[in-house]
């Protein structure tokens, strides 16, 4: 066998022992690895500085923090989340037991990216390791140095049978998909995207994709245009731009296009300094590749600001273009008559950090007072953080746990069909209660005698 399909076959294996069903385990699972955030700090930071020239200040902000929260809170609320469901009854099931039991699915692949290797890597195990689920963890081969200290630290931290990480490149990332697994979670491109839905649909497995869409801006002349184009220029430039919910570019009317970009270079040199290269938050483009192809944007386009690079170093400034052609109307009313994965209002980003909600597809649309981001195009499906995790990768099993009793309740949908019965099934079946104890005790007594008035008629 490959050393794919090995990972595989122990990760399965692992998982049908039962071991890590119990919340127990799953608890210690994920408090190994919180303590691995709280350790290893230095070889995170230091490999993510060689990939993406981060800082440790900005690795911890972007990468690490927000995976320490998302832990703390899964092993805070596992118990309630695994609990059963009660869910309402009618008529017909008001004596039995009715209840959704979330379960594991079995063993999940994640699939990593590179513009935030830990947290979109991480995340996504989080959810798998506190609904039960065994995971193969596949880091983006791009971040180099990143994913050879996460196969490190988390066959260290962690159980790693249960948990393996497999690196590589292409070769194997498509030897995993090659294999059965019982959930999917992608992030990254929609071109990749659609190849890992074409596999998962061999096995039929469902799959979760977090892909880039596009985040065009909106910017009312009649808002608050500073504050507006500081939080534009804080969410587009964090990470060099590299991120999939960053602003892609700017509408605004011709009235107020130079006002918009002297606020921009305003920040920028806020942010930044007046030189943007040797500034340690600013970081770098992840290869020469991706280099290349952003430095063709620039073509044949009006630099208002930046636009200096450097490609021994990666190195992009934060640059504006102007009187770029528009490619959409102007647009109104962008809450109600837009689908979207998620709204934030007067800012940029920052829904992400908030595991209460859900993040992902359909799409993104963000709003800052008259200003609206809307991410469009091919955002991905499925969503995650959190609870919406734990629930994106557990089966929700409904489960209906009858009484041997009232037998005479039964009789409707026995034959002979008759049209009295119809009439006795519709009442049962189309009546929904949700009552207290003291409700349902009374009704219960209510219902025995229907039971037997409905066994008198139909011995009758």
């Amino acid at each position: 066998m490959s050393r794919e399909q090995q990972a595989v076959a122990r990760a399965r294996k692992a998982f049908q022992t039962g071991r890590s069903r119990p919340l127990e385990y799953r608890i210690h699972q994920l408090k190994k690895l919180q303590q691995l955030f709280v350790e290893r700090q230095k070889e995170i930071s230091d490999a993510i500085k060689k990939d993406l020239n981060k800082s440790e200040v900005g690795t911890q902000l972007y990468e690490t923090l927000g995976l320490e929260g998302e832990i703390s809170l899964a092993i805070r609320k596992l118990k309630e989340w695994a609990a059963p469901r009660p869910v309402e009854k009618n008529l017909l099931t008001i004596s039995d037991t009715v209840y959704i039991q979330p379960e594991p699915l079995g063993v999940v692949l994640v699939i990593g990216a590179w513009n935030y290797p830990w947290a979109v890597t991480i995340q996504p195990l989080v959810g798998a390791i506190a609904a039960g689920n065994a995971a193969v963890i596949k880091p983006s081969e791009v971040c180099v140095h990143t994913a050879k200290v996460m196969e490190e630290l988390l066959s260290i931290y962690i159980d790693k049978e249960l948990y393996p990480v497999v690196n590589g490149g292409v070769a194997e990332t498509q030897e995993l998909l090659r294999q059965r697994f019982d959930h999917i979670f992608y992030t990254g491109n929609c071109v990749v995207g659609k190849l890992i839905m074409e596999a998962a649909a061999k096995h039929l497995t469902p799959v979760t994709l977090e892909l880039g869409g596009k985040s065009p801006c909106y910017i009312d002349k009649n808002c608050d245009i500073s504050i507006a184009c500081r939080r534009i220029t804080w969410g587009k430039y964090t990470n060099c731009g590299q991120t999939c919910i960053a602003p892609d570019y700017i509408l605004c009317e011709p009235s107020v296009q130079d006002r918009v970009i002297d606020e921009v270079k305003k920040a920028i040199k806020e942010f930044y300094t007046d030189n943007p290269k040797t500034c340690a938050d600013y970081g770098r483009i992840i290869n020469q590749r991706h280099f290349k192809r952003i430095v063709t944007m620039l073509e044949d386009s009006t630099v208002a600001v930046g636009g200096d690079n450097d490609e021994s170093d990666c190195y992009i400034a934060p640059t504006v273009l102007r009187d770029v052609k528009p490619e959409a109307k102007v647009i109104k009313r962008m809450t109600d008559e837009t689908s979207s994965g998620g709204l934030l209002a007067n800012d940029c980003l920052v829904h992400f950090s908030v595991s209460a909600l859900p993040f992902g597809g359909v799409e993104g649309t963000r709003l800052v007072e008259k200003e609206v981001m809307l991410k469009t195009g091919n955002s991905g499906m499925g969503c995650y953080h959190g609870k919406f995790s734990f629930d994106q990768l557990s089966h929700l099993r409904g489960c209906l746990i009858k009484q041997l009793k009232m037998e005479g309740v039964n009789s409707m949908r026995y034959p002979p069909h008759t049209l009295k019965k119809l009439g006795w099934a519709r009442f049962f079946i189309l009546k929904n209660v949700n009552l207290g104890w003291l409700g349902r005790m009374a009704l219960l007594a209510v219902f025995a005698v229907v039971a037997a008035v409905v066994l008198q008629n139909y011995l009758l």
